[in-house]
């Protein structure tokens, strides 16, 4: 490379060109800051301007994503209030009922449900909540049909009402024995068909009726079932107390849910005191334990249901 002069006007003669380091390292750093310029220029320009097939089609799933979300979470507020809806209803028939508030059951879903969503493609996500979504407003439309059935029936003064009642007041779940089906007897020491669930108590317990209803029959007796009151409830439904201490109805009589009908003793083949209490829907025999889970709480409920199979033998 040749050597450059410039012309200095100040003295008026020719000078070689000199360039120290820090000029070259200005021009380095000018140059740089140039070329970086242009770069973010050109990555802006392509990155929000120019958009290639994969970025298109991102863009339209996301569009899509949002929509359908939108979409969902407007029937999820929806199913949200059905459910609200269902809860107040579910409530007044308990207190109609049962003069209790409904028992609160915990929450729908585990705390676990959604421990792997970041591991889960958005597209499975949206999916399986429409169906949950989908799956919950047909429940909600059918549980909403049959609480309308429900309140129609209760609303008819003439409706039969089946019998949902404990007859024993202030029953405890650990006084529960055998319920329907095959238990040893407790005198001939072999499996025969029991037809009734026994409610163990102390003798002389105040017995009341389990449903509102019309005395069938009044058995005194000192053998089989003993001392027996026999309740029509009406649709079918017959409700049978045995092995009475005493009687305090008589045939044909009119009964009220919760009036007093006897007291628990050991009359006919008794073990122990406790009360024989059968439900009847037209000729079969029912378990009663099915009839008797408005009268104690969730858990309780379930204990009864445990003893009542574990119970090998029967107190008659």
């Amino acid at each position: 490379m040749g050597v450059k002069y410039e012309f200095d006007k100040t003295r008026m003669e020719f000078r070689k060109v000199t360039h120290s380091v820090w000029a070259v390292l200005g021009k380095a750093v000018k140059y740089f800051l140039v070329t970086a310029s242009l770069a973010v220029v050109y990555y802006v320009v392509f990155s929000f301007v120019i958009s290639t097939d994969s970025e298109r089609k991102l863009k339209r799933e996301n569009q899509m994503y949002r929509q359908m979300y939108r979409d969902l979470a407007d029937r999820e507020e929806l199913v949200g209030d059905v459910l609200e809806g269902l809860k107040a209803k579910d409530d007044e028939i308990y207190r109609r009922l049962f003069n209790s508030d409904a028992p609160d059951l915990g929450g729908i879903y585990s705390n676990a449900l959604l421990s792997g969503v970041d591991t889960i493609p958005d597209r499975l996500i949206v999916e399986y909540y429409r169906t949950k979504l989908d799956t919950l407003a047909k429940v909600a439309g059918r549980v909403d049909a049959n609480f309308k059935r429900i309140m129609e029936v209760l609303s008819d003064s003439n409706a039969d009402i089946p019998p949902m009642t404990n007859p024993l007041k202030d029953f405890s779940y650990a006084r529960t024995g055998a319920s329907l089906g095959e238990k040893i007897n407790p005198f001939y020491k072999v499996k025969v068909l029991h037809g009734g669930l026994d409610l163990i108590s102390q003798q002389g317990e105040e017995v009341v009726a389990a449903a509102d209803g019309v005395v069938e029959d009044v058995t005194h007796s000192s053998k089989g079932l003993g001392n027996v009151v026999t309740i029509y409830h009406g649709n079918g439904y017959r409700t049978r107390y045995a092995h009475l201490e005493n009687t305090r109805v008589s045939k044909g009589m009119k009964v009220l849910r919760g009036q007093r009908i006897g007291q628990v003793g050991m009359s006919g083949n008794s073990f122990a005191p406790h009360l024989h209490y059968e439900v009847m829907k037209d000729t079969l025999r029912m378990d009663p334990l099915n009839y008797l889970f408005a009268s104690v709480g969730p858990d309780d409920y379930m204990r009864m249901l445990f003893m009542s199979v574990n119970a090998g033998q029967s107190m008659d």
